[in-house]
């Protein structure tokens, strides 16, 4: 018999958002997911699954039941030959890693975060950076699927290739996922280099960069022309860092908090925060070399509100430019540093993002010092606005605006997801508020 819990709370990272769920679920077994699901029919109730709880927007909110999948958790099976390997969607994927370091193997591409679920950060369209690299889910090359009648789906591209190709970014909505089979590489070590640059030269030679370092990004200051460009690239060299707690934590934390929080007394010190700070922490060419793993993670210390949308990858030069145009015409507009700006080959997953395009994400921030939130409408606004204009698309798992006219704009493939949903869950168990504004 599973137990659930009444009265529990769920708050986000970020605790930009929350809810309270009738009864919260930690199965432990295929067989009590599928008691949680019976129930929930008997009692016409959702059902939202959650994993690491690291998505900044409601996608994972529920009034009705939720299920925590972190018992659901091990490793089941590792295919040295093909490179392969099978784990409970449940399993962070900071367990996974070390998991795979005694196989000598490793995910060819990871984002920022760690502490997420491997089932989550398919489902959102999670992604790092690289021009020959995809979104994370692009690794995933089979699923197992509990539906919400309680029947076991297996999918992949030989086996209900429709389902799969819906299924990598599920957005929670189409059934629980218990399994998933990644695609590994050989264990590899990275090579970090970040130097200083400007807006101009980055932009000038996008392309020269782009080839130049297998996973490419920068990072741009806004009200400023200063940029961080960063490489990271295979390396046969030793293990070395350049961390520091007295830079990164003393500064590039505790005093940028600190300044921050005045700045929403005084706006106009936020410009000069960007710059000032970029000059302390950024003007010198840095360089780390570990395990990939380590390199592709790093710590986010802040509390924040963020978006991130897809654009097509030529466009990135114009709209980043129209960014910027935007607040030198709005000085009322305050951004804080940095806007990240990645790139991510395309792919062919009805609601990836990169749904058949290249693409350049331009990932906006406004931190939350000591927990006081920054006025960030008009920004998010003409953020949003400059996005639609040059055909973006949202990152699942970040807050946005949108609702189902813009993603029937946005994705050429949208009625095909909605048939494979409604078919797989025809009285819509799986959705919430987030959902329905996406489907309805």
């Amino acid at each position: 018999m599973v137990h659930g819990h009444k009265g529990v709370q769920f708050q986000n990272w970020a605790k930009t958002y929350g809810c309270c769920p009738e009864m919260y679920y930690q199965p432990t077994s295929v067989e009590e997911v599928r008691e949680v699901l019976a129930l929930a029919r008997q009692q016409n109730k959702q059902v939202k699954v959650v994993g690491g709880g690291h998505s900044p927007s409601d996608i994972a909110c529920t009034d009705g039941f939720m299920i925590h999948m972190g018992k659901m958790n091990r490793v089941l099976q590792v295919d040295k030959e093909k490179k392969q390997v099978t784990v409970e969607a449940g399993i962070l994927l900071a367990d996974l890693h070390p998991q795979l370091d005694k196989h000598g193997l490793a995910l060819s591409n990871l984002g920022a975060v760690s502490d997420v679920t491997a089932g989550g950060v398919i489902g959102t369209g999670t992604h790092n950076t690289g021009i020959k690299h995809g979104i994370l889910a692009t690794q995933v090359v089979a699923l197992t699927l509990l539906t919400a009648d309680g029947a076991i789906l297996e999918c992949s591209e030989s086996s209900n290739a429709a389902v799969f190709q819906a299924a990598r970014v599920h957005l929670g909505c189409l059934s629980i996922i218990l399994t998933i089979t990644l695609q590994c590489v050989p264990q590899f070590y990275l090579q970090e280099t970040s130097f200083p640059s400007t807006l101009k030269e980055v932009l000038d030679n996008l392309d020269s960069h782009l080839k130049k370092s297998e996973y490419f990004r920068f990072l741009w200051f806004p009200h400023s022309e200063h940029v961080s460009i960063i490489y990271q690239d295979h390396t046969d060299k030793p293990p070395s860092s350049s961390a520091n707690w007295f830079w990164d934590y003393a500064i590039g934390f505790y005093l940028l908090e600190f300044l921050l929080w005045t700045s929403t007394f005084l706006p106009c010190l936020v410009a000069w925060i960007n710059r000032f700070f970029f000059w302390l922490l950024f003007t010198r060419k840095k360089e780390n070399s570990h395990l990939s793993h380590k390199i592709f993670t790093y710590e986010c210390r802040f509390k924040q509100h963020v978006q991130d949308w897809a654009i097509p990858r030529e466009k990135t030069k114009e709209a980043l430019l129209e960014l910027k145009t935007m607040l030198e015409a709005n000085p009322k507009v305050v951004a804080h540093y940095p806007v990240e700006v990645r790139f991510t080959q395309g792919d062919d997953i009805l609601l990836s993002p990169c749904f058949q395009r290249d693409s350049c994400y331009m990932n906006i921030i406004m931190y939350r010092p000591y927990g006081k939130d920054v006025p960030r409408l008009d920004y998010w606004l003409a953020y949003e606005t400059i996005m639609k204009k040059y055909g973006g698309r949202p990152h699942w798992a970040k807050a946005h605006n949108c609702t189902r006219k813009d993603f029937e704009k946005m994705y050429p493939s949208f009625l095909k997801f909605c048939a494979i949903r409604e078919k797989l869950d025809p009285s819509g168990m799986f959705l919430n508020s987030y959902l329905e504004k996406v489907f309805y």
